[in-house]
């Protein structure tokens, strides 16, 4: 299925509205920012991500904002909190929970695009902070190592980003024997293809070709179980195992964000047309090609809604589903410049 190509250029008009002097709101009631709710690193990581791909210098200011916010949840021991409220206050434990790895990837992008020499010098030094502990949480630790892959675009001699990325790896696991269920977990989850997508990371930047082949494979599956008629059917918020057959719901935008995010990395690394494919259809998804033909990226506000529902979609457009609309429509944008799409 064929997007338009006008579609395909992301907007960051909602998250600089959603954006203010202390951070990115998570929640919004339509596109009204939610104050009371306040911010969240594992948002502002991601906010950091997709900005830091951007050449604009209209977004520099953004990126340095965000930037300074994921510095700031830093605790000494390199954990991070997670939770800001309105009035600038952090709460909750400082962990290496799925927060710590989002961190550390948007310190990696930063420091491998960052909007300034000093940008870069404080997102290396957070990295490095953090780059010595380790997860018991597999996606904590794909995260990671994806910003581990950020850092290593620049300096692939990095040993904390290479052991970081190696350990990522690891963690994630290797395929099962099962070829009905290759999946090294017993049901999918969530974020789903950046596990794969670390491995393709470690595979192609640490020279395994075992790993490669391995998140090949996995994100082949992965592609092959999230696609029906035709278009992306993905994993619900409750998950999914080799039992659940059908169309289910609430689809998540962050699912199809990651997707997109890991056919790109393996279509840079493979030249293979099939995670072309993948990307295109994850674009396709936002502009209504899913289960519930409904649009799912509001090209009036910039903003992604919430989630693909049953009976239509979640009208709010908070932080997490405008971001993943925003990168994966880079991935869609990179692929027509070239003449992809």
């Amino acid at each position: 299925m064929r997007v338009a190509p006008p579609l395909l250029r992301p907007s960051f008009s909602h998250l600089r509205r959603l954006t203010d002097a202390g951070g990115l709101y998570e929640h919004a009631e339509g596109i009204v920012p939610r104050t009371a709710h306040g911010y969240c690193v594992d948002d502002v990581a991601r906010a950091l991500v997709v900005v830091c791909r951007e050449a604009d210098p209209e977004l520099s200011g953004l990126q340095e904002q965000y930037l300074g916010f994921v510095v700031s949840a830093q605790s000494e021991d390199g954990t991070f909190r997670n939770r800001r409220s309105a009035d600038l206050r952090w709460s909750g434990a400082s962990s290496t929970e799925d927060w710590w790895g989002r961190a550390l990837w948007g310190l990696g992008a930063a420091v491998r695009r960052p909007a300034s020499s000093t940008a870069r010098e404080a997102a290396l030094a957070a990295f490095e902070r953090g780059a010595v502990l380790r997860s018991r949480w597999s996606r904590a630790m794909a995260f990671a190592g994806l910003g581990a892959a950020e850092v290593l675009a620049v300096r692939p001699s990095d040993p904390l980003a290479r052991a970081l990325l190696a350990d990522a790896a690891r963690a994630v696991g290797r395929p099962a024997a099962a070829a009905s269920w290759p999946w090294p977990e017993l049901r999918l989850r969530y974020a789903n293809a950046a596990l794969p997508e670390v491995l393709v990371a470690a595979g192609s930047l640490l020279g395994d070709r075992s790993l490669l082949d391995d998140g090949l494979l996995l994100l082949g599956w992965l592609l092959e179980q999230e696609t029906r008629d035709g278009h992306l059917s993905v994993v619900p918020v409750a998950g999914r195992g080799p039992a659940d057959l059908g169309a289910g719901f609430d689809q998540q935008p962050i699912e199809v964000a990651a997707l997109a995010d890991a056919c790109a990395r393996a279509l840079a690394v493979t030249g293979d047309d099939r995670w072309l494919g993948g990307i295109e259809l994850a674009a396709a998804w936002f502009h209504g090609h899913n289960d519930g033909a409904t649009p799912l990226v509001d090209t009036i506000s910039g903003g992604g809604f919430d989630g693909l529902e049953v009976d239509g979609r979640n009208e709010n457009q908070g932080a997490e589903s405008t971001l993943a609309a925003i990168s994966t429509l880079q991935h869609a944008r990179a692929l027509l410049l070239v003449g992809g799409l």
